[in-house]
């Protein structure tokens, strides 16, 4: 996370009100939970792996091995498993 300093991108009127507060420490603005964007939406991967996983199933349930899998995709056999038998 980089730090701003609140004089160069606050109002002079609202630095002052936050000083009333809080002086020479940090303070966290969380994200309005209206523009929050999750893990893996801006960049798709997230759609990347929901695709990839889908893969992963339909090829299993057509016969592929575990290991087969797991040497096609570079993942674990572990992983392949969690994969395949989540709910």
């Amino acid at each position: 996370m980089k730090y701003i300093n609140a004089n160069l991108l606050l109002p002079d009127k609202l630095v002052k009100e936050l000083q009333r507060y809080i002086q020479g420490g940090y303070i966290y603005v969380p994200v309005d939970e209206k523009q929050r964007r999750y893990w893996g939406e801006l960049s798709g991967y997230k759609e990347e792996l929901r695709k990839r996983n889908s893969e992963i199933i339909i090829e299993y349930n057509n016969g592929f091995s575990i290991k087969l899998l797991a040497e096609k995709y570079n993942l674990s056999a572990y992983a392949i498993r969690k994969i395949i038998y989540q709910k």
